[in-house]
């Protein structure tokens, strides 16, 4: 079963592009596309995509705004934003309107591809670029920090606070991860 994905960018330019690059896959078919965030609200219910590649600067609505439209609807896709700006002002109002996924669009082909896949899984995509220069932690840093929560909650290891997570109702069984 195919991918279906909406492409939403006001350059026609660009989507045929990612049009011709998504053609290439085998699993990935485009089933409409829109050339502003009214557009693409609109083609994301109409079309019943898997995935929206959403462009954040578009006239009229912009990208933010129609990832939140689209993200309220019952049984909506996925939204993977796509930008030339790696700001992060970009980034969190993105995945706070509810994207699940946020890719620079000087990403290579394969990149586009495996984003796509990746997101239409139900998993979250971030750039590295966008994160890479804000976050450098060792894996001898994240131990020490999962240590000292663990200490502090009084726990033995990570088991321990998993079942407490499920005790104090922060998780549920059958949750996924977003």
């Amino acid at each position: 079963m195919s991918i279906r994905v909406v492409l939403a960018d006001d350059q026609a330019l660009v989507r045929t592009g990612f049009r011709m690059i998504l053609a290439e896959a085998d699993d990935i078919e485009v089933v409409g596309e829109a050339a502003d965030g009214d557009e693409a609200v609109q083609v994301a219910a109409s079309a019943c995509p898997d995935v929206v590649l959403m462009d954040v600067r578009m006239p009229g609505t912009d990208g933010i705004a129609a990832t939140r439209q689209i993200r309220e609807a019952t049984d909506a896709p996925r939204v993977l934003i796509l930008t030339t700006f790696d700001l992060d002002e970009y980034v969190y109002a993105g995945l706070r309107a509810g994207a699940s996924g946020f890719l620079l669009k000087d990403a290579l082909a394969p990149e586009l591809l495996s984003a796509v896949r990746v997101v239409a899984s139900g998993e979250a995509v971030v750039a590295p670029t966008v994160t890479a220069q804000r976050l450098f932690l060792s894996e001898g840093t994240v131990k020490t920090h999962v240590s000292r929560v663990l200490a502090k909650l009084g726990l033995r290891d990570r088991l321990q606070a998993v079942i407490l997570a499920y005790e104090a109702g922060v998780v549920r069984i059958g949750q996924g991860s977003a």
